[in-house]
């Protein structure tokens, strides 16, 4: 989950959705600004995955939007990559980290107790947090990891290994 849309309030002043406030957004994620630069992922725990990213069919349906990492209580997690907290806080009862990357990606970890503040830029691999709490979906304790670029999610998985050079292989039925 993570928490940038769907809320109906405003934060007042501004007209702008209180949930966009968490989400982070960055320059580089809203088109204007420097052009983004590559990022090198990590997974911010051992990669045992327990639960995929499941794209809603309609913007309100039914999905999954990250990956449930299997990670034990008190877990430390990492920054996929390098880049500014833009928020480590509650938020509907558990704590989450947003962190905005060079390449307009922001990474959201929960349910975790944050060892960073907004505003703080972090590298690859430094510890956010560690995992406190559970998060809906896991049998055992888990951490989500989201992945969004502007308003639309990605499998954050998908984040990890570029996909290189492509060749189209001659096909014969």
């Amino acid at each position: 989950m993570l928490v940038t849309g769907g809320s109906a309030a405003a934060t007042p002043g501004t007209g702008r959705d209180a949930a966009a406030d968490v989400s982070g957004g960055s320059a580089a994620s809203t088109g204007t600004g420097p052009a983004p630069r590559a990022v090198s992922y990590r997974p911010p725990v051992p990669l045992a995955v327990v639960r995929r990213f499941e794209p809603p069919t309609s913007p309100y349906g039914p999905g999954h939007l990250g990956v449930d990492l299997a990670a034990a209580q008190g877990a430390p997690v990492v920054a996929a990559a390098g880049g500014r907290v833009s928020f480590a806080g509650p938020v509907a009862g558990r704590s989450l980290v947003v962190v905005v990357h060079a390449d307009g990606i922001r990474t959201e970890y929960e349910p975790l107790r944050p060892t960073v503040r907004a505003g703080e830029e972090v590298r690859a691999g430094q510890v956010v947090g560690t995992v406190d709490g559970a998060h809906a979906g896991c049998r055992r304790s888990c951490l989500h990891w989201g992945a969004r670029r502007g308003a639309s999610y990605l499998d954050p998985l998908s984040l990890l290994v570029p996909l290189g050079p492509v060749r189209l292989l001659p096909w014969d039925p």
